[in-house]
């Protein structure tokens, strides 16, 4: 019984051992990142090099350019998004190539939002002039369709 008893305490100590590490190595990767935050979700952590993921806009940032009545077109999404993953290597550089400055902002890290944008699924695409939303793509779509939104919004 005892033998019991030193296996899972050995057991259950590698596990936290294990959560300490990861949490310690996420809280260092997180260390003066772009989001401005302390503490960042892990899958946020994991796109923080992707270059895709790079146009980040901070929720006042995006505040200031509507209050200032400026163009800016948004990319809302998720780090655990499964679309948005699938979008954003098509999207982002689609954007890059037609000279697009879409920003992108992070719905897991900022989820007001989720509210404040009236975003009900991600990805969204969202284009605003003026200050004032004028178009928006929910969801996923072909390569042909966020060209098409581009065109016809920022060009």
């Amino acid at each position: 019984m005892k033998k019991i008893i030193i296996f899972l305490a050995v057991v259950v100590g590698l596990f936290a051992a294990i959560a300490i590490v990861t949490n310690m190595q996420n809280s260092q990767k997180a260390e003066g990142n772009k989001f401005k935050k302390d503490k960042l979700h892990p899958a946020t952590v994991e796109l923080m090099d992707d270059p895709n993921y790079q146009n980040v806009i901070l929720p006042e940032e995006l505040d200031k350019k509507l209050e200032n009545k400026e163009d800016v077109t948004v990319y809302f999404y998720s780090s655990t998004c499964p679309h948005c993953k699938e979008t954003t290597p098509v999207l982002a550089p689609l954007a890059e190539e037609m000279g697009v400055d879409m920003v992108q902002y992070n719905v897991l890290e900022f989820e007001q939002g989720w509210t404040d944008y009236q975003i009900e699924a991600t990805p969204t695409l969202v284009h605003f002039k003026n200050g004032e939303e004028v178009d928006r793509i929910v969801g996923s779509q072909p390569e042909e369709e966020f060209r098409s939104f581009f065109e016809r919004n920022v060009k």
